[in-house]
C-alpha cells in the first residue's frame, strides 16, 4: 500500500491511501509534521500536564482537567469504543500510529519544543478521544449556573432573563443552508463560520482525505481523526452551529471525612455514601509541584475544592493559583468575577452553596460536582466520524449524527439529488428544571437523569435555513441563546436577491452592521443639555449607519461611549455585591466577572422598565460627556485588534486591525468595559457548493502550518482579513506531489 501527500498553491494536504484505515494513518503523520507543538500542547491539557512545560499560567486548567477527570473519561470512552465499534477503533489506532510515526520529524522543524524543553511523547489510542473532551468540556456552558445562582441570591428571580446572553461564552457560530430554489445553479450552497477562539496555530486544519471509499475535504479538529464539523464529499455537504443546548449539571454536595480518612457525600436517599478518592501530582515548569485531591461523587467529578472535607488547607493553592490564562477553550480572563457568601435563601431547593468550599457548622464541608454526558454513557460520539465520511446523501448524514454525543449542535445538509437536512445532534439528559438552570442540590431526591431528549429537526424558509445560536430547532433543549441579531441579519441579507451564487455568498460573512446598538443609541437620543462637544458627538452617532467597521470613527465613538456605560453600570452600588471575586476555581471565573455579563447583556440592562434603582440616563449622559471630552477619535481598528492565543504568547505582538463587533454577522468580539481587542472570531469561514465542488471555498485566520517562519504559516490571514476565500481544488494534477510513502 502507498500513502500519497499532495499540497496545493496554500499547502493544504490532500491524501490519498488505499483504505480508510491507511488514511487514518496518513492524517496522523501529516498533522504530526504539520502541528507537532498543537498536538501536544493539547494532548498535555487532556491530561493535566500542560504546566510540566508551560509553568503556572497552566496550573488552573491543569487542576480543572484532573477534577473534571477528562482523561479518565476519554479512556474509558475508547475502552467502550473497542467493545462496541472496533472498526472505529481500530481506525483511531491508525491514526495515532501515523502521529507516533512523524511526531519526531514534526518536532524537529517546530522552535517551540526547544524554547520549552519539550521532549514529544508516544500517543495512546485514547488521546484524541481526551483531545475532543478537553475541546468541548466548557461549550455547554456550565459555569453560567454559578452566574445564575449569585445574581438570584443578590438581585432576585427577575435578573436572571436581564443577563440572559451568550456573550462569556466560549463559542458560538453562523451557519446557513439555500437550498436549490434559492441558488443560480439549482444546487445547494453551504455557508458559514464557526466562532472560537482564534488560537495559533488555528483550531481548524484544511485537509482533503481520499481513498477508494470516499474522497471528502474539510475542516479537521488537529488530534482528531476525519472530518466532523465542516465537510463536503462531492456529492453531500454538511456544517454545523452550536445549539446552545444545556446538557451538563453541577450538584452541590455535601461532604465530610470518616474516621478512616474517607469522604463520604450525602445523597438524596438521606445515606452517606464513600466516595471515589485519590490523590494526584501536578507538575510546574519552574516551580515545587501541586499535590491535589480527587473525589467523585455518584453524581460525577468534584471540580471545586472542598477543603474541610478533604483536610487540604486552602492556602495550597490547587484552585486559587494562578490565572487560567493557559486556557483557550474558557472564555478570555476579566476582572471582576462573583460575590461573596451572602445569606442562603430559606428553601433548600433554591438556597446557593455560594463559594466552592462552604463549610456547615457540623464539620460537613459543599463542594461542587459535574455531571456530564460522557462521564455517565462512555461515548464520545466517535461512531459518526466514519459514517461521515461514507456518507453519499443527507440521509446518510442523518443517520451518522444519530451517533453524535458531544457537543450538541445544528446540522445543515445537502445533496446533489437535492436533499437538505436541517436537525439537531448530540445527547442532552431529561431532568429537572433546577438542574438544567442552577445548583442542584445533591442531598434532595428529583435531581437525577432519567433517560435522554429526543432532538428535534428544523424545516427550511423559503428555500434557507439561518442559525447563529438563536432560538431555533434546539430551543427546548437549551436556557440562553445569543440574542437574534445576526440570524436576522443574515436572513434579512440573503432576502435582498431570490438567487445566490457560491462567489456572491463571502460577503455575508463580511456584514458589520450592529443592530444591538439601538437601545444605548435610544437612550442618547433623549438626553438633552449635554455641552455642546457632547451634543455634536451625540449627533454623530444619531447619524451613524452602525457599520462596526475598522476605519470608522464613528464605530469607535460608539464603542468608547458603550465602554463607560458598562464601567458606569458596573460600578453602581446596585451590583457591588457581584463584583468580587468567588472562592471557585479560576477557569470558570470568566462566566462569573461582572463586567463582561453587564457588556454582553447591555441591551437588557438598557431596555429594562427599571434596574434596581441605577440611573442609566445618567450613566448614558456621563459616558457621552467622558468620550467628547477625551478629543478626536480614533478610528475603531485602532483599539480592535485580533489577539489569538498562543500557548507561548508573544509579549511584542501587535495584532492586525479587525471590522466587526460580537453582535454582527462578522462576530469579532471585544470585551466591552475591558478591552476593544478581539480573541474570538471566525475560526474559518467556508462555501460548500453541491453544484461543484470545485466552486467551493474556504479560509481560516493563519494558514495551514502551525510552525513559526514557514511559508504557509500565516499566507490566509490578508484573505481572512479582507473577506477573501481561497478556492478549493480537488484536481490531483494541479496538487503537488510531495510525499510517497510505502505503508
Amino acid at each position: 500500500m502507498t500513502i500519497e501527500t499532495y499540497r496545493d498553491a496554500w499547502g493544504i494536504p490532500h491524501l490519498r491511501a488505499a483504505d480508510a484505515s491507511e488514511l487514518a494513518r496518513a492524517q496522523g503523520r501529516v498533522t504530526a509534521h504539520d502541528r507537532a507543538w498543537q498536538l501536544e500542547v493539547e494532548r498535555h491539557r487532556a491530561q493535566g500536564t500542560s504546566a510540566s512545560f508551560l509553568g503556572s499560567p497552566a496550573v488552573a486548567w491543569d487542576v480543572f482537567a484532573r477534577r473534571a477527570r477528562l482523561a479518565d473519561t476519554a479512556r474509558r470512552c475508547f475502552e467502550a469504543l473497542e467493545r462496541q465499534d472496533p472498526e472505529t477503533a481500530d481506525w483511531v489506532r491508525a491514526y495515532v500510529a501515523g502521529v507516533n510515526e512523524a511526531l519526531a520529524a514534526g518536532a524537529a522543524r517546530t522552535p517551540e519544543f526547544a524554547r520549552t524543553g519539550l521532549t514529544p511523547g508516544t500517543w495512546e489510542p485514547w488521546h484524541p478521544l481526551g483531545i475532543w473532551l478537553a475541546t468541548h468540556i466548557l461549550f455547554a456552558g456550565f459555569p453560567a449556573k454559578l452566574w445564575r445562582e449569585e445574581a438570584i441570591r443578590h438581585l432576585g428571580e427577575e435578573s436572571v432573563p436581564l443577563f440572559a446572553t451568550d456573550g462569556p461564552t466560549t463559542v458560538g457560530s453562523n451557519g446557513w443552508l439555500l437550498a436549490g430554489s434559492r441558488t443560480t445553479t439549482g444546487h445547494a450552497l453551504l455557508a458559514g463560520d464557526p466562532h472560537r477562539f482564534i488560537e495559533s496555530p488555528g483550531v481548524y486544519q484544511q485537509i482533503r482525505l481520499s481513498c477508494p471509499e470516499f474522497d471528502v475535504l474539510g475542516l479537521a479538529v488537529p488530534g482528531v481523526p476525519g472530518i466532523a464539523h465542516f465537510a463536503h464529499t462531492g456529492t453531500v455537504a454538511w456544517s454545523i452551529t452550536n445549539a446552545m443546548a444545556d446538557y451538563q449539571d453541577l450538584y452541590r454536595e455535601r461532604l465530610r471525612r470518616t474516621e478512616t480518612g474517607a469522604v463520604a457525600a450525602l445523597g438524596p436517599d438521606g445515606a452517606w455514601t464513600e466516595t471515589e478518592r485519590h490523590t494526584e501530582t501536578v507538575e510546574i515548569a519552574g516551580q515545587p509541584s501541586l499535590r491535589i485531591e480527587l473525589l467523585e461523587t455518584p453524581r460525577g467529578p468534584v471540580i471545586t475544592e472542598a477543603a474541610e472535607a478533604a483536610g487540604t488547607p486552602h492556602s495550597a493553592g490547587a484552585l486559587h493559583g494562578p490565572a487560567a490564562a493557559g486556557a483557550p477553550h474558557a472564555p478570555a480572563a476579566a476582572d471582576g468575577a462573583e460575590p461573596p457568601q451572602g445569606p442562603p435563601a430559606p428553601d433548600d431547593e433554591s438556597r446557593t452553596g455560594g463559594a466552592g468550599g462552604r463549610t456547615h457548622a457540623d464539620g460537613e464541608a459543599e463542594a461542587l460536582a459535574l455531571r456530564y454526558p460522557p462521564r455517565v454513557t462512555h461515548d464520545l460520539g466517535f461512531s459518526a466520524l466514519l459514517p461521515l465520511l461514507r456518507a453519499r446523501h443527507v440521509t446518510d448524514v442523518d443517520r451518522a449524527f444519530d451517533a453524535w454525543a458531544e457537543p450538541v449542535n445544528v446540522v445543515h445538509a445537502a445533496d446533489t439529488a437535492g436533499g437538505t437536512l436541517h436537525r439537531v445532534a448530540g445527547r442532552v439528559p431529561v431532568r429537572s428544571r433546577t438542574n438544567r438552570t442552577r445548583l442542584a442540590p445533591a442531598w434532595l431526591p428529583g435531581h437525577a437523569w432519567h433517560g435522554w431528549h429526543e432532538t428535534p429537526y428544523g424545516e427550511l424558509t423559503d428555500g434557507a435555513a439561518v442559525m447563529a445560536n438563536q432560538r431555533g430547532p434546539a430551543t427546548p433543549l437549551g436556557v440562553e441563546f445569543a440574542p437574534p441579531h445576526r440570524a436576522d441579519r443574515i436572513r434579512a441579507l440573503l432576502d435582498e436577491r431570490r438567487t445566490w451564487s457560491a462567489a456572491d455568498l463571502p460577503a455575508i460573512h463580511m456584514d458589520t452592521h450592529l443592530a444591538s446598538a439601538a437601545p444605548l443609541l435610544d437612550h442618547l437620543a433623549a438626553l438633552d443639555d449635554l455641552t455642546p462637544e457632547a451634543a455634536r458627538l451625540r449627533d454623530r452617532l444619531l447619524a451613524w449607519d452602525r457599520r462596526m467597521d475598522a476605519d470608522s470613527t464613528d464605530a469607535a465613538v460608539y464603542a468608547a461611549v458603550r465602554t463607560a456605560v458598562v464601567r458606569h453600570l458596573a460600578a453602581h452600588p446596585a451590583f457591588a455585591a457581584l463584583a468580587e471575586p468567588p472562592a471557585y476555581p479560576e477557569v470558570l471565573l470568566p462566566w462569573l466577572a461582572l463586567t463582561p455579563r453587564i457588556a454582553f447583556a447591555l441591551e437588557h440592562l438598557l431596555r429594562a422598565e427599571e434596574l434596581y434603582g441605577v440611573d442609566r440616563p445618567a450613566a448614558v449622559r456621563a459616558a457621552i460627556e467622558e468620550v467628547a471630552a477625551d478629543g478626536p477619535a480614533r478610528t475603531w481598528g485602532d483599539t480592535h485588534r485580533l489577539a489569538p492565543w498562543q500557548a507561548l504568547p508573544e509579549p511584542s505582538y501587535e495584532g492586525p486591525v479587525l471590522s466587526g463587533d460580537h453582535d454582527c454577522v462578522l462576530c469579532t468580539s471585544a470585551v466591552p468595559g475591558l478591552t476593544d481587542r478581539s480573541a474570538r472570531g471566525p475560526a474559518a469561514r467556508y462555501v460548500w457548493d453541491l453544484a461543484d465542488r470545485d466552486h467551493s471555498l474556504w479560509v481560516v485566520p493563519l494558514g495551514s502550518d502551525g510552525v513559526p517562519g514557514t511559508p504557509h504559516h500565516t499566507d490566509q490571514l490578508p484573505l481572512w482579513l479582507k473577506g477573501e476565500l481561497v478556492p478549493v481544488s480537488t484536481d490531483w494534477d494541479r496538487l503537488e506531489l510531495v510525499e510517497n510513502t510505502d505503508a
